[in-house]
């Protein structure tokens, strides 16, 4: 049995934590998911029905870890011989762009995709976003004076922060600022990233042709 189940659709956020599989190198097996007729095994590891989903086999014990933000991080943790986890000092930046970019950004493109949002202030400070246009100046800032999350050296946040503004460049949610453009074209050029994508994009292609 391989160390991981990865459970997935190609068209989903799991392209996210197939990134993190292949950054780390781990070794896993990959059950797809169709929308329409979810397994019983599925369901078991992750009620909500919801990808990416991976099981962990360790040893005696199996762990469920669910949220692309966590799996990213979870692997790190487990292969420290990646040298994808933060040092001491890069903590702070590491942590509070991983998350910003899994709340507020993440909020906020749902919220202007579905038509969602608060003109009034009062009630922009209820949101965990405030604004679309204020989530997006705020993470422009975050990543425009370095190269990385970190600075100048990839991290685990990277496979995350850095997916959701490839996603986001692709389908017109993030804006076309040559900082999110430039951070995207560095990571596009990782191995990893490339191995990655092209598993996905064939399974997309499969998918499509038999349909």
């Amino acid at each position: 049995m391989a160390t991981y189940t990865f459970f997935t659709n190609p068209m989903s956020r799991g392209q996210i934590a197939r990134w993190a599989l292949h950054e780390v190198g781990a070794n896993y097996d990959t059950e797809l998911v169709e929308w329409a007729a979810k397994s019983e095994a599925f369901l078991k590891a992750n009620p909500l029905g919801k990808v990416p989903t991976l099981v962990h086999h360790h040893g005696d014990h199996i762990h469920v870890v669910t949220e692309a933000a966590a799996i990213c991080h979870y692997l790190a943790e487990m292969h420290p011989d990646a040298g994808l986890l933060p040092e001491k000092h890069e903590k702070a930046s590491y942590f509070r762009r991983l998350f910003f970019a899994a709340g507020p950004v993440e909020q906020a493109v749902v919220a202007r995709s579905m038509g969602w949002g608060a003109d009034d202030p009062q009630k922009q400070g209820m949101l965990g976003f405030g604004s679309y246009e204020r989530a997006m100046d705020t993470f422009d800032t975050l990543l425009s004076d370095r190269d990385y999350v970190c600075g100048d050296r990839f991290t685990m946040a990277d496979v995350y922060v850095g997916s959701q503004v490839d996603w986001g460049l692709q389908f017109d949610t993030i804006p076309r600022r040559a900082v999110f453009e430039d951070y995207a074209a560095r990571l596009r050029e990782r191995p990893a990233y490339k191995e990655a994508k092209a598993i996905d994009m064939k399974l997309i292609t499969e998918s499509q042709e038999a349909s």
